[in-house]
């Protein structure tokens, strides 16, 4: 099986990518899992059916795993569903609550070890082994499933540069716009997209 991480700005930019099938190939009867972690604040059943619509027009099996809480990164179902699905994908929401959810469980192994695995929005950035807290925009530790590079999204100026003065020139960090992609094939990351700003320290450079 190939070996892809796909981050993607909005599920605009996720819908476009798989209608190229270029970067992100699914088909009939790909068995797609959704984990809505990040929304447990605004609506699990909401963002997983909205990820859900974009997979079903492709002919995927889509199961979401209402995992919201740290409680069920534990249960056995759904960390087998991780485990052998052909794609994981992480739903945009709270990347500090999912952080939080998946750190140190079975699920979080799970996900780590996916060789699909598909990261919304914030969530994305909860990924590298430095995340951007998105409360101020400062570096903190992430869950070091893919190593490499930090990734943000959209955020003031102010709040960038602050990001970008702190991370320093020692780490690469991603910024996704609303159609934003990057693209880690288990060696390297590229941009697959436009909308996304690539910098080390306030330089901006090439992925």
């Amino acid at each position: 099986m190939q070996v892809t991480t796909v981050l993607v700005g909005s599920l605009e930019a996720l819908g476009e990518l798989l209608a190229k099938g270029e970067v992100l190939d699914v088909s009939l009867g790909t068995d797609v899992v959704v984990v809505p972690t990040g929304a447990a604040f605004t609506g699990l059943t909401e963002a997983a059916l909205e990820l859900a619509a974009v997979f079903e027009v492709f002919g995927a099996k889509v199961e979401a795993l209402m995992i919201g809480e740290r409680a069920a990164s534990f249960e056995p179902y759904f960390v087998e569903r991780v485990k052998g699905a052909d794609l994981v994908v992480l739903s945009d929401g709270s990347a500090l609550h999912a952080k939080s959810t998946w750190r140190g469980t079975p699920v979080g192994d799970a996900i780590r070890t996916a060789p699909r695995l598909v990261a919304m929005g914030s969530c994305a950035s909860v990924l590298g082994e430095v995340m951007i807290d998105p409360r101020g925009g400062a570096p903190t530790t992430g869950l070091g499933y893919r190593p490499g590079l930090a990734v943000g999204v959209q955020a003031s100026e102010e709040q960038l540069t602050r990001t970008r003065t702190l991370l320093g020139s020692e780490v690469t960090l991603a910024v996704l716009g609303p159609r934003g992609v990057v693209h880690f094939d288990g060696a390297t990351w590229r941009r697959a997209s436009d909308d996304v700003i690539v910098t080390r320290g306030l330089e901006v450079v090439e992925l």
